[in-house]
């Protein structure tokens, strides 16, 4: 397992059974025991976190709270599995995809139906908008002790400050330690690749959508003045260089936007028929975050004014 100590915090990697591969859960030592994600809920991940709990010196019995950055299976999947003396610390946005009720799901399928009609879809890909719940397969039913937001300190660990940093989840919390410039930024950013700003339902239906890709970005810019030394990150290695990553990333976004205004110049273009040019190899197998990766470009582009669209028999056309 490998897993060590680097001063207070013990980085745990765990096995996932999504295409993104390992996750990276945290073990912290302040006034309380904290673990900082969860792992999918699997046996395999279990096992691993059991093992990696024993090198460092301790059982999942002496944990007290576990923090959550954000509810995707992933980091919130194992919460079932938890002893009951555990706290689940979160943001308020984690609650209703930790406890599912039916009433959630209808609106969430809803919401979809809604959008694949705007988009365009053909009615073929209608059944895709249940395989959206089968990441959740991987997760328990326990909701959350307490909640946090921006600017509280961490029950248990006093010297960490809660950022709120939406966009890949609306739940996605970010924490900062300014003594010594040491981040634990969960998916916010990542080394190797852009979090995929991922479309969730409004919180109360009916509700305006959120942008996540613009929250994503402002998420992003909040960290410039941050003398960051060291960002832990939900999937890979860390980060040392976040301030010149940040600039990459947003000048990378910007880029992709721009190729996505030049398909629609004098050629409107539907959510799908977009989704369809920019990722033609892809889109049939991984819908749901092509589709949220070219809703992205085109919230962006609508905010800065690019781009404008007309509604024809109720599907929404872009162009410029």
């Amino acid at each position: 397992m490998n897993a060590n100590w680097a001063g207070d915090i013990a980085k745990i990697v765990l096995p996932t059974p999504f295409a993104v591969g390992d996750v990276n859960v945290y073990l912290v030592k302040g006034e309380a025991l904290s673990l900082i994600d969860v792992g999918p809920q699997t046996t395999e991940a279990k096992e691993v976190l059991d093992l990696s709990l024993a090198e460092l010196g301790y059982s999942i019995e002496d944990i007290e709270q576990v923090i959550l950055t954000h509810h995707h299976p992933d980091h919130a999947g194992m919460l079932d599995w938890m002893p009951d003396h555990i706290e689940i610390i979160g943001h308020p946005a984690n609650e209703r995809w930790l406890v599912r009720s039916e009433e959630f799901f209808e609106e969430h399928d809803r919401f979809f139906v809604n959008l694949f009609l705007q988009a365009g879809l053909p009615q073929e890909y209608f059944p895709f908008i249940k395989k959206l719940r089968y990441p959740l397969k991987f997760m328990g039913d326990r909701g959350l002790s307490r909640t946090i937001q921006e600017g509280d300190m961490i029950p248990g660990m006093q010297e960490w400050t809660v950022l709120d940093t939406p966009g890949h989840a609306q739940s996605h919390l970010s924490f900062w330690r300014e003594k010594d410039g040491v981040m634990i930024a969960g998916d916010h950013i990542l080394a190797e690749i852009s979090p995929n700003p991922l479309i969730e339902p409004p919180e109360k239906e009916g509700g305006e959508r959120p942008h996540p890709q613009l929250q994503y970005n402002q998420s992003l810019e909040k960290l410039l003045p941050l003398d960051i030394s060291l960002a832990y990150t939900g999937h890979g290695e860390e980060i040392s260089g976040v301030q010149p990553l940040i600039h990459k990333r947003l000048k990378k976004q910007h880029e992709r936007a721009m190729h996505v205004k030049e398909l629609v110049k004098n050629d409107p273009q539907s959510l799908f028929s977009l989704c369809q040019k920019l990722f033609p190899a892809v889109y049939r197998k991984e819908l749901g975050l092509t589709l949220s990766e070219t809703q992205a470009q085109i919230d962006y582009l609508t905010a800065r004014q690019e781009i404008v669209h007309e509604e024809r028999d109720g599907v929404l056309y872009y162009y410029c």
